[in-house]
């Protein structure tokens, strides 16, 4: 007879990752063995620096509160389906916190020994359980449990073998005898527009000569254009089969050092060939290779020539998402590309003027796109700076730039990024100025910080050179810390437009959603979540007068260097910042859209924990800033 009890427990643990991952017949095992606890409210389930217990729990009904210090402050609220008290799977230590019933409740008592083998044989299983433990900790990643579930690791990131895919390669053979003459092969080699020719013998390939042959041994004259193909040929060819992935493609040529492949029926030169290859082939079977890319973008001539490859990097980044490869480097890639595509914007935009530039000028990515976090497609934030010009042309100077910048953001606008709802675009007069301007303008923001200055300089201090000048740039960063520094109280208001961001979840750690408009009961990603880091990452950064820095991931590890006694919660920030960044990215890649706001029933319970456990770093990092610049004063 079956044992009903156990049956119910697996078909409600069923509907809650990690159970979820594992086989029907597994998770009912594991229910035979699992205690049933009742607790009142208020009942303490484990005390803080308690020993550990021989199980972990997980809520069926009711709630939880993990609490710790002598505050007693809640980080946490498990209620149905939530596992908690993972310590002992995880670490060897006493509980760092306490458990204590929120109110009535009922628990499942899960004996480590019975789940342990689970949790070290289902990698799903395991990442599942790190993540839980690591959302009750400021850093997922910290030096004390990096990676571990009790001894063994767990790699989160798991990066699959790109490009497996076969090859295709041209079954178009051009060849030619061993008598033909190196005169008579270039000429048949600009005529079928190949960089490579086969010499045959008896239907089989014995020599091959290349661009780099005729280069290297005819136009140095180390043989007159007379020799024939038996006296510069490359031989024996190096031959592979037909049946060839691009990956194997790519590493016979790196191995042998050479630019092209014949391809045989049985792989070797005892058979007739069947194709070509060349390193050409090879990357535009890549595709969305980033080094193709990049080469598809600076051959453009037109800006309607870019928006297909901004599509393609578009597909580059939801694979990149998709095998899970890190976001940092997810980020480094993408906000290459993008500068890129806009640097070819500019560079097609300057051939539409009439005349050269008259002075020198730099072009400035602001906001995200400044930040190299603009991963998709949202609208333009940038500004253009030249260099001061006598009074006299200063008319016709700022004439020019206004000119050529609505020639870029147009052509920013053709490929895909649209306008600044707010014209903060450097084809408005505000956003096109000398530097003499600019730094009027920053002057008056840092001593006259209203609430509309403090969000310029917002906006604006998160720059960086897109295209043109660096000196220019330069010379603005300096000045712009010289007036910060004499002007201490811009700090104030900085830290005040920082701690203005909205907490990201409300009582019980509920997310806070938005109350009306288009996007009621939408959980608001960017303001919530990724501003509050952003805001503080800057305010922290200036105060150090780093110039250099405008990633916030990258403000953080710099700061985590500069302040070693807030390392630990710097980096977790950074981690935090990624996580976020990610989240956004995938709902604006599935929605088409920005990715601002997330609809919570479209996330899994795994994904939710990685969201509010992202958030306890915002508060613990506003309460740095705000005891550091005493901002209690101004708000």
């Amino acid at each position: 007879m079956k044992n009903t009890i156990s049956h119910r427990v697996a078909d409600f643990l069923k509907n809650f990752p990690p159970f979820s991952f594992l086989q029907q017949k597994d998770l009912e095992l594991i229910s035979g063995q699992i205690s049933i606890i009742y607790k009142e409210k208020d009942s303490v389930i484990f005390a803080e620096n308690e020993e550990t217990h021989n199980c972990f729990y997980v809520v069926h009904k009711g709630a939880v509160a993990l609490r710790t210090g002598i505050q007693n402050d809640i980080l946490n609220i498990c209620d149905e389906g939530d596992v908690f008290g993972l310590r002992p799977l995880i670490a060897n230590e006493n509980y760092k916190m306490e458990a204590i019933t929120h109110e009535e409740s009922i628990l499942y008592a899960i004996p480590i020994t019975v789940f342990r083998p689970y949790a070290l044989e289902n990698r799903a299983v395991g990442n599942f359980l790190i993540e839980s433990f690591a959302s009750n900790t400021l850093n997922p990643y910290s030096k004390s449990h990096r990676g571990r579930l009790y001894g063994e690791e767990f790699i989160d990131t798991d990066i699959k073998l790109l490009d497996l895919q076969p090859i295709k390669y041209s079954k178009k053979i051009i060849s030619c005898a061993t008598t033909t003459t190196a005169k008579e092969i270039a000429e048949i080699m600009i005529q079928k527009n190949v960089g490579a020719i086969l010499v045959i013998e008896n239907t089989l390939p014995i020599g091959i000569i290349t661009d780099k042959d005729l280069r290297n041994k005819i136009v140095t004259g180390e043989y007159p254009i007379t020799a024939t193909a038996n006296e510069i040929m490359t031989t024996p060819v190096i031959t592979y089969p037909k049946k060839l992935t691009i990956t194997q493609a790519q590493m016979a040529m790196m191995k042998s050092d050479i630019s092209h492949l014949c391809l045989t029926k049985d792989g070797t030169i005892n058979s007739k060939a069947v194709g070509m290859l060349s390193k050409h082939d090879v990357m535009v079977s890549l595709g969305n290779n980033p080094a193709v890319l990049i080469k598809a973008v600076k051959r453009a001539k037109k800006y309607k020539n870019i928006k297909p490859i901004r599509a393609n990097i578009m597909q580059l980044l939801q694979g990149y998402l998709d095998q899970n490869i890190p976001m940092t480097l997810t980020t480094k890639i993408i906000t290459e590309l993008n500068d890129a595509c806009i640097k070819q914007v500019i560079t097609i935009a300057l051939t539409k003027m009439e005349t050269p530039p008259p002075a020198k000028f730099s072009w400035l990515a602001l906001g995200s796109q400044g930040r190299s976090e603009q991963l998709l497609q949202t609208d333009q934030d940038n500004a253009l700076v030249y260099e001061d010009v006598p009074e006299a042309l200063e008319a016709v100077t700022n004439k020019y730039f206004l000119a050529l910048a609505a020639h870029i953001n147009k052509g920013l606008f053709d490929i895909g990024y649209e306008y600044c709802p707010a014209e903060m675009m450097a084809s408005n007069p505000k956003w096109c100025l000398s530097l003499s301007q600019w730094e009027s303008k920053v002057h008056h923001w840092i001593t006259n910080p209203g609430k509309n200055e403090v969000l310029l300089s917002f906006i604006f201090f998160d720059y960086s050179l897109s295209y043109g000048d660096r000196d220019l740039v330069s010379t603005l960063s300096d000045f712009i810390f010289e007036n910060i520094n004499a002007n201490p109280v811009f700090y104030l208001h900085l830290v005040s437009g920082a701690l203005q961001s909205p907490s990201p979840t409300g009582f019980f750690r509920q997310f806070l959603l938005e109350q009306d408009g288009a996007n009621k009961d939408f959980f608001n990603i960017k303001n919530r979540a990724l501003m509050p880091l952003a805001d503080a990452a800057r305010v922290l950064i200036i105060s150090h007068s780093v110039k250099s820095i405008s990633n916030t991931v990258e403000r953080f590890q710099k700061l985590a260097e500069l302040e070693p006694q807030n390392s630990e919660l710097y980096l977790a920030c950074a981690y935090s910042y990624n996580v976020l960044l990610k989240f956004r990215t995938k709902q604006g890649l599935l929605h088409h859209d920005s990715g601002q706001f997330i609809t919570l029933n479209s996330l899994t319970k795994l994904e939710k924990i990685k969201l509010k456990n992202t958030f306890k770093t915002i508060k613990e990092l506003q309460e740095i800033i705000s005891i550091r610049f005493n901002a209690s004063n101004i708000l």
